[in-house]
């Protein structure tokens, strides 16, 4: 069974960082796609940022030139590297991982999400 955990939420200061890490497990043949989405209260989830397995990026607007997203395909490990944190980076952030299992079709997999709150 596919398992995605992520690590690395908490509570920092306006403009400060964090680092979250999210780890695929179980039967996976390959994985492609890796990206970060979030959620905040009342609001609709939405993509933060995406890597391909060949290292193409995409990033939302309001992260540009603040968050960084890179990926360990030996470990299939996605990370996002958060600079410069605003409060309205304030969600609960969503590791999704494109991947195909060795005994299955390949489809969409999530996280259980880690909350990120920005707050003096």
């Amino acid at each position: 069974q596919v398992q995605l955990v992520e690590s690395g939420g908490g509570v920092v200061q306006p403009g400060g960082s964090l680092r979250l890490s999210c780890t695929a497990s179980g039967g996976i043949f390959i994985v492609y796609t890796m990206g970060w989405y979030r959620q905040a209260p009342g609001e609709q989830r939405e993509l933060v940022a995406t890597i391909t397995r060949g290292g193409a990026t995409t990033y939302a607007e309001s992260v540009k030139g603040r968050f960084t997203i890179s990926r360990d395909n030996a470990k299939n490990t996605v990370y996002l590297q958060m600079n410069s944190l605003k409060p309205e980076d304030t969600a609960i952030y969503y590791c999704n991982a494109d991947l195909k299992r060795v005994l299955g079709p390949r489809q969409d997999y999530w996280g259980q999400g880690t909350q990120v709150t920005v707050s003096s």
